[in-house]
């Protein structure tokens, strides 16, 4: 690829930038590979959680450089308006990616619960399949068979819904308030209320990360939920789970931003950075509220 122009670009430049060589994506497939290998060696038992520290720190170091270079980038002056459409374009099919990926799992959760539990029940035409593999199984849901795979006795218990799942709805409602309200405030260059409220919309991310932890702490220790618990402890911990990294990773893309606009970052008219992360965080915000009716309450 070619080389970075070696003189700023004006806003208004008709030419598009195109960055020079990065070992950044190598070095990111890399540390993705990496913590994936250590959660597969983590949930087979052949090693502790210890092996997920090579892979954190690569992915740490990741987006610590990455990020770097593409605000150096953008402070340079190298981005222009066409640039900046492109970036609106990428994660506007990013975020419909997400989109396509939560839909998996739901319905996963959809057809475990409407079709294969009845199937498996007896209900329905399939009486065979449960006359001759499960005659014992009632089908009902939450489920943790057939087979009884979660435990000896194969007995647990959901996690209420009116606990700390709506504790952490109220958390994730609050905290798209205070980033609109964020949003508004840099539109309008209000930079202390803008700086004030990012900071609440982090922190009450992060809030949410430590109790859904506490949530899992008391799943696997007091309720006997886990991913080996069947089909319902598997589409429980995976739709929370990979919400909770995409928490984690907003909550982290919004430090970084707020961090940013401590240094004098952003204006009214330019502020991309901002608005992307803005989106994906509402976005987490829908795909909560889609998990609190459908996993936890219903």
């Amino acid at each position: 690829m070619a080389n970075a122009p070696s003189q700023a670009q004006s806003p208004d430049s008709s030419h598009y930038y195109i960055p020079g060589s990065s070992l950044w994506p190598i070095v990111a497939a890399v540390s993705l590979i990496s913590v994936m290998l250590g959660a597969a060696t983590y949930l087979n038992g052949w090693a502790g959680a210890g092996v997920f520290i090579p892979g954190a720190l690569l992915l740490t170091l990741t987006f610590a450089g990455w990020f770097h270079r593409v605000i150096g980038e953008n402070q340079a002056g190298t981005y222009n308006l066409r640039v900046d459409r492109s970036f609106r374009l990428g994660m506007l099919w990013f975020i419909f990616s997400e989109v396509m990926f939560f839909s998996v799992f739901f319905s996963a959760l959809y057809y475990a619960r409407i079709f294969s539990t009845a199937w498996l029940g007896g209900h329905a035409a399939h009486i065979a399949t449960h006359k001759y593999l499960w005659p014992g199984y009632s089908g009902a849901w939450p489920t943790n068979g057939p087979g009884h795979v979660g435990g000896i006795d194969g007995s647990f218990r959901t996690v209420p819904a009116f606990g700390l799942p709506l504790i952490n709805t109220l958390i994730l409602l609050s905290s798209g308030v205070t980033v609109t309200i964020a949003h508004h405030a840099l539109r309008a260059q209000h930079r202390g209320v803008l700086k004030v409220f990012l900071a609440a919309t982090f922190l009450l991310g992060f809030t949410f990360v430590f109790l859904q932890a506490t949530e899992y702490h008391e799943a696997y220790t007091e309720l006997g939920l886990r991913l080996s618990t069947g089909v319902y402890g598997s589409t429980f911990f995976m739709l929370t789970g990979f919400h909770g990294l995409h928490v984690t990773i907003g909550a982290i893309m919004l430090t970084v931003v707020w961090l940013r606009v401590m240094r004098g970052h952003f204006t009214p008219e330019r502020h991309f950075a901002f608005e992307a992360v803005a989106w994906y965080w509402h976005f987490v915000d829908v795909v909560w509220l889609g998990l609190f009716v459908f996993v936890y309450w219903l």
